[in-house]
């Protein structure tokens, strides 16, 4: 089962195991990591899920696509790593995942 880990604004790292085909986000959601609020719960209708990939995995991830490229726009302070988590889906080729969630969500 592929791991991922999330680390705080504050530097608090939360390790979390994931189902393969779920999202960054629904595992932090099911696993009460702090920052992910998830509002729209998923449908890439906001920005509130909003996190940092490490470098090291962004080729990995991929780019977003157009329709999360646009919800970016909405959120707090947006990097070239930046991702909403519920469009990034686990797969065995993600066992590692380290992404970063900002200060605050949009």
């Amino acid at each position: 089962m592929p791991k991922i880990t999330y680390i705080a604004d504050d530097g608090q790292q939360y390790e979390v195991e994931a189902d393969i085909g779920t999202t960054v986000m629904e595992n932090a959601v099911k696993n009460s990591v702090p920052g992910i609020e998830a509002e729209c719960g998923g449908a890439c209708a906001c920005a509130t899920c909003h996190v940092y990939v490490d470098d090291a995995w962004r080729e990995k991830t991929g780019e977003p696509e157009i329709m999360e490229e646009d919800m970016l726009d909405f959120a707090f302070e947006p990097k070239e790593s930046s991702r909403l988590s519920c469009q990034i889906k686990m797969s065995d080729e993600l066992d590692g995942l380290v992404v970063s969630i900002p200060e605050r969500q949009a």
